[in-house]
């Protein structure tokens, strides 16, 4: 059963009168299937409207929703053959990112990626996508393995942000983020990264500095949450949807801006009420990207990557 957002309760009272006369009919003699009909019509419509011009806060909402596919189902429903890679070979498993060996349309990759969870187990297993020094550090293996056995990366992007814990701290946070990144710029493959939900700050960049970076269509992408960002310019976490608007975290800003490559588009209502149909479309666009970076040598794989990263921001 689809979860609303705030913005959705006119199509949630909307969807509630039509199961109220399903259940209604149901073992009845009255006919009302053309009233149905007409609601659900009705129904379709007011969701492709609201969906066509959601607000950059809306929008941050449906990037965090509960029923948002996260790695795992998309491993399942887009990858072939995986195989875990656990560890870090130097302090422990972290499972806020999980990596292994895959294949995408027959090709062999290498996949990592943040799982969030996706109910209150899980989702403390998971520590909610938000990875310790070891869970960058195992990425930074699993790059370096691919690099060894010449198998394109895919990473898939989905974390409010590093975890800020003080163990993290204390375990080398910010070295581990800058070498997952230093081990992105510098990866001898093609690499193909997607942002799937939330993208935030250096816990994001550290798996996404790839050659070309896609964002699913109501996904964000920042240097900060919006609230963060409300709560340092107002003092007051209140201001989030002026923030959300003025950091320009949503796809749309971000291919304006030249920070991603391409646009993955979601079914109607978003990724959560069909995760097969966005799991399809983003398996497509990686290949297509994978398949574009074929035959290019190792420097013009490398340079192509630091010069798309040295080129945002520049006038």
């Amino acid at each position: 059963m689809t979860s609303f957002l705030d913005f959705e309760k006119p199509i949630a009272e909307l969807e509630a009168r039509i199961a109220e006369l399903r259940a209604t009919a149901d073992g009845s003699d009255l006919d009302i299937g053309a009233e149905i009909a007409k609601l659900e019509k009705k129904s379709a419509a007011m969701l492709t409207g609201t969906y066509a011009k959601l607000s950059p806060w809306q929008k941050t909402q449906v990037a965090r929703h509960p029923q948002r596919p996260h790695f795992v189902d998309y491993i399942r429903l887009a990858f072939n053959d995986f195989v875990p890679l656990g560890g870090d070979r130097l302090y422990g498993e972290d499972a806020a990112i999980i990596g292994g060996l895959a294949k995408l349309d027959g090709r062999k990759i290498m996949v990592i990626g943040h799982e969030k969870g996706q109910d209150t187990a899980s989702r403390i297993k998971h520590n909610f996508g938000m990875a310790k020094p070891e869970g960058y550090r195992k990425a930074i293996r699993l790059m370096e393995m691919a690099s060894k056995f010449g198998l394109p990366v895919v990473t898939l992007v989905d974390t409010a942000g590093a975890f800020p814990g003080v163990e993290a701290e204390e375990r080398g946070q910010a070295e581990a983020i800058a070498r997952s990144t230093e081990a992105c710029l510098g990866l001898q493959v093609p690499m193909v990264a997607a942002i799937v939900g939330e993208g935030g700050s250096g816990g994001a960049v550290a798996i996404a500095s790839a050659n070309r970076v896609l964002m699913l269509e109501h996904s964000v992408y920042s240097v900060i949450s919006p609230e963060g960002a409300s709560s340092i310019l107002w003092r007051t976490p209140d201001k989030a949807a002026d923030a959300a608007t003025a950091m320009k975290v949503t796809a749309q800003d971000l291919l304006d801006l030249a920070v991603i490559d391409g646009i993955v588009p979601e079914p109607v209502g978003g990724a959560h009420r069909d995760p097969a149909g966005t799991a399809r479309a983003l398996a497509d666009a990686l290949g297509r990207e994978l398949a574009a970076l074929d035959g290019k040598d190792t420097a013009e794989i490398v340079r192509q990557r630091e010069e798309r990263f040295l080129a945002i921001g520049a006038l």
